[in-house]
């Protein structure tokens, strides 16, 4: 097992702080760092695994304060706002259309209305259903203040 300076740790902790795999990281670290380490070391500094429930104080706090500003500072990754990825499928397109390829063409404008209609989104189709369980809508009357029924006679 490779001895580690606090910079590489601090780099394997917040990489997985932001849902990096060991795997990942362990490329990572070779790739920055010119320095070979294994998954099963990488992973001995994830606080939320098994194999990391030894670490350090310091390095569980650093794990945590990494993954709250990763899931609360999400906008500032560019694909995760509409408008980059649509700016992004547009440039497509026009590239896809210039080449004469309209089944990418295609795809590429399916995807975009999907995009501009949030059917990637978290958000859920509410379903009522009646007091039996069923998804039949009831019958509703609406009673007009100051109108009187006709019993379906015209006034």
């Amino acid at each position: 097992m490779a001895a580690l300076s606090v910079e590489v740790k601090a780099f394997i902790v917040q990489s997985l702080a932001c849902y990096d795999t060991p795997s990942r990281v362990a490329e990572l670290v070779q790739q920055e760092f010119s320095l070979k380490v294994s998954r099963q070391q990488v992973e001995s500094y994830d606080p939320s695994k098994v194999t990391g429930k030894n670490l350090g104080d310091k390095w569980v706090e650093l794990f945590k304060l990494t993954r709250k500003r990763f899931q609360d500072e999400i906008s500032d990754i560019p694909i995760a706002n509409k408008a980059y990825r649509l700016r992004v499928l547009d440039r497509m397109a026009t590239k896809a259309e210039s080449m004469k390829n309209i089944a990418m063409t295609a795809q590429l404008m399916e995807q975009a209305a999907k995009e501009v209609g949030e059917a990637y989104t978290n958000r859920q189709k509410v379903e009522h259903t009646s007091p039996d369980g069923s998804m039949s809508p009831r019958p509703t009357t609406v009673r007009l203040v100051g109108v009187e029924p006709t019993n379906g006679k015209p006034s």
